[in-house]
């Protein structure tokens, strides 16, 4: 079970944090920077969003139905749930950020590495898990306030023209210019990669600046945390085993099941660190702590299950029903081509 080292820069990320906050001009500064950085992320999110691939995948709008469906409605309602959990196990502000949690959308890359490991639906993975991020720059600023209230800046014009500028706005450009840009991103594929994972970073160190400057951190103890941890652990299980078996009792094959799992069950980082700093200001630090403590949860938990999937028999192939020579390179095309 890995620890993915982008979760260590995080990390350390917040241990720079806590010994060296930004404070006064240098907050300004880091504060202008971030939302620049935000703004670009949702920038390239849009250029790298495939309009025709997007298009193509909503053929198998059931499986993507699905994948929503456990995403923005089953996650929120086990975060809900967990509201009864409130003071015995956890404090209400660490609520506040697992509440957040359940709100934002499911990965795209580990998604799809995972439902390749296992041997699934690939294609179906990438489109769900692209559907999930373009569903999320909308819902997840709506449900977070709705659900979160003043906590997240409720329904004021002031945090839907936030949410417009930095995210939406950014994210419609990026689709707009994809024709002129997409080419130069495609090619610079790895060193934006890093631009992205700086970005966040950047995000990061903001808002548990803010934090730290605030003092809210002494509101959290080791106990409290432990508390979190298997609360998360209690939410993954249920969703992990409900997208499973919910496949099956939707009657999808082997291959779309193990997309719905993988792509149903986590939520992402990338995308809930931003949208953190934008909903919830210098409450950001305590809002995303549980989704950075999810993240690495679900990464060794899946790590594991897709290892167990591809070891799974798979089925026989009769001689009748085999597929011909030129059937397995069409099929072959046309999963790369997804």
């Amino acid at each position: 079970m890995p620890i993915d080292p982008y979760i260590l820069l995080l990390l350390g990320t917040v241990g720079v944090a806590a010994l060296l906050p930004a404070r006064g001009t240098g907050a300004d500064v880091a504060s202008g920077a971030s939302t620049a950085a935000i703004a670009f992320l949702f920038f390239l999110y849009g250029a790298r969003l495939s309009t025709r691939e997007a298009l193509d995948g909503l053929k198998h709008w059931r499986l993507h139905t699905t994948v929503l469906a456990c995403t923005f409605v089953v996650f929120p309602l086990l975060g809900l749930a967990a509201r009864g959990l409130v003071p015995v196990l956890l404090t209400h502000p660490l609520y506040q950020g697992l509440l957040f949690l359940t709100l934002v959308p499911s990965t795209v890359q580990s998604s799809i590495a995972f439902t390749s490991i296992a041997r699934g639906n690939v294609p179906a993975a990438i489109c769900a898990g692209s559907f999930s991020s373009l569903a999320g720059i909308v819902v997840t600023p709506l449900l977070a306030a709705a659900l979160l209230g003043g906590n997240a800046g409720g329904f004021s014009a002031d945090s839907v023209v936030k949410i417009v500028l930095q995210l939406l706005v950014p994210f419609l450009a990026g689709q707009l210019l994809r024709r002129w840009v997409g080419g130069f991103i495609t090619r610079h594929k790895k060193v934006l990669g890093y631009v992205d994972r700086a970005s966040i970073l950047l995000v990061v160190y903001t808002a548990f600046s803010e934090g730290m400057v605030q003092g809210i951190w002494h509101q959290v103890s080791a106990l409290r945390l432990a508390g979190l941890l298997a609360v998360e652990a209690v939410v993954l299980a249920v969703m992990l085993t409900l997208t499973w078996y919910g496949g099956r009792a939707l009657r999808f094959d082997r291959e779309d099941r193990i997309a719905i799992q993988f792509a149903g069950s986590k939520k992402s980082l990338a995308s809930g660190l931003p949208m953190a700093s934008v909903l919830f200001g210098a409450h950001a630090s305590l809002a995303v702590l549980p989704l950075m403590l999810f993240h690495q949860m679900q990464l060794m938990v899946c790590a594991v299950i897709a290892k167990r999937r591809a070891r799974d028999p798979q089925p026989e192939v009769t001689e009748a029903a085999a597929p011909t020579a030129g059937s397995r390179t069409a099929v072959g095309t046309a999963t790369r081509s997804g």
